[in-house]
């Protein structure tokens, strides 16, 4: 089996000891490819040419800039079903939610086109005599550390504003899901991009991810995992004062009150907590309910997690499998930990696949506030139920967290909805729908959720500086002055 090598200058290149990563699929676990693992040396050679790269993309108007990523946008879009079934393979998830998350590429791609020639600056009227203005300009080369959980949309969702503010990328994803991010690479020459401009070193975090948040080259970063690794990489970059976004998990409850569609509710309570197998951030892992209709919401939550289909990513079941053997263990130890903490499972056992890392969704009862599967990110489909008698008590509820990412809000009372969301702590509101919201909406969190947002406009915001002129103009005579006719 031959290595994928790192893209480096519009070049597939080995590793500089030429070391590799296998590469599995976790409905199999079988190794389906090796890649290059990277080091600092070669995260030196994609940000050098990331950096040639940049002197060329600063001369082009944002005009063609603009084409190059309608450009990329339709190439990504005609190549969609061979991109969806790599994502499958190297990740797990249900080829038909591997569609999705490659349409959603499509969209930001072409959302940000949209946006290469509309980065206007202002300008400040000071008086006679004197002129001032603001012009947004590329910072570089930026730097991007991309998660396993949907690797090819969280590369756009970054990658996609730093071009259309004319920046180059270095993109490090991670080790157990590369293999979009490679081909993705290759498609951006072909739409006009000059070589260099998408770089990507594949490897460790530890060794490729440290080096290119440490290294001095970059004029940004943006980072999606634990909190645990975004302290060291808010760290690293800290040394040479590069900016950074980071998007740090979460552990997003669910506000249901009583007088909401419960069947409305449970099925959106399901897509929170399983869409992915529960590997997102945003993932609504907590269920507040209203006591009176806890009982009842339940039971229909696990009536609907029963009828799910969970297999191989490529029969596009329900649910596939978890990312990987060890992601299995940390997510099946805490369904242990509940049970042992006095949480109940609501769910009946049911048969898994023999082979893989699945994990039927559980459903926990009798949870209190303290407990750690009420606390900690599992990234995994597990929801923890918690009653709650009024309004006051669900928003208490919402914000006892370390996190603030997502927060969805269940009622038929507008003014309750409203209320509510205006008084959780939390970055990112749905109002009787999860998971809602698209290119153009920002998205981020308070807390250790993370820095910064990402979508939207705003999102440009981190991929530019702010350069300020002040002027004096010359003082013309005025039409009273002696000597005017």
């Amino acid at each position: 089996m031959s290595a994928a090598g790192l893209v480096v200058g519009g070049e597939q290149v080995p590793a500089r000891d030429g070391r590799t990563i296998a590469v599995e699929d976790p409905s199999t676990g079988e190794t389906i490819a090796e890649t290059a693992r990277g080091d600092a040396h070669d995260v030196d050679r994609a940000v050098a040419a990331a950096r040639a790269a940049a002197r060329r993309t600063r001369a082009v108007p944002p005009a063609e800039r603009a084409r190059h990523l309608r450009a990329l946008a339709a190439a990504l879009d005609a190549d969609r079903e061979a991109f969806a079934r790599l994502e499958t393979l190297d990740t797990g998830k249900p080829l038909s939610l591997a569609r999705g998350e490659v349409a959603g590429c499509v969209g930001y791609l072409d959302y940000y086109a949209g946006a290469a020639d509309k980065l206007h600056g202002e300008t400040i009227p000071l008086g006679p005599g004197s002129l001032a203005w603001t012009v947004r300009e590329p910072v570089g080369v930026t730097g991007h550390i991309v998660p396993w959980n949907a690797p090819l949309s969280m590369l756009c969702r970054s990658v996609a504003p730093a071009l259309a503010a004319g920046n180059t990328a270095v993109v490090k994803p991670a080790e157990q899901t590369p293999l979009t991010a490679l081909r993705f690479a290759g498609l951006a020459e072909a739409a006009g991009f000059p070589p260099g401009t998408v770089n990507v070193v594949t490897g460790l975090g530890a060794e490729a991810g440290a080096a290119l948040a440490s290294h001095p080259g970059i004029g940004s970063l943006t980072f999606t995992g634990s909190v645990a690794t975004g302290r060291a990489v808010l760290r690293a970059a800290a040394e040479h004062i590069t900016p950074v976004v980071t998007e740090l998990g979460g552990k997003s409850p669910q506000i249901v009150f009583a007088d909401a569609d419960l069947d409305t509710v449970a099925a959106q309570v399901v897509t929170g907590f399983t869409t992915n197998t529960g590997q997102y951030c945003d993932a609504g892992t907590r269920l507040l309910v209203e006591r009176s209709v806890q009982a009842e919401l339940v039971e229909r939550i696990v009536a609907r997690t029963a009828a799910l289909t969970i297999g191989p990513g490529a029969d596009d079941p329900d649910l596939g499998p978890l990312v990987s053997a060890e992601h299995h263990r940390r997510v099946a130890g805490y369904v242990e930990i509940g049970r042992a903490e006095g949480a109940r499972i609501a769910d009946a056992p049911r048969e898994l696949p023999d082979a893989g890392y699945f994990l039927a969704p559980t459903t926990f009862t009798d949870v209190t506030p303290d407990m750690r599967i009420a606390r900690e990110e599992i990234f995994g489909p597990v929801l923890a139920v918690l009653p709650f008698d009024g309004e006051d008590q669900a928003v208490a509820l919402a914000d006892d967290t370390d996190y603030g990412l997502g927060t969805g809000i269940h009622t038929r009372d507008i003014d309750r909805a409203l209320r509510v969301a205006d008084r959780v702590d939390a970055g990112y509101v749905m109002i009787n729908e999860y998971f809602a919201g698209g290119p153009g909406v920002p998205f981020g969190g308070t807390k250790r959720s993370g820095t910064g947002r990402e979508r939207g406009l705003v999102a440009l915001e981190s991929y530019v500086k702010l350069k300020t002129v002040v002027a004096r103009i010359s003082h013309h005579p005025s039409s009273n002055q002696e000597g005017t006719p």
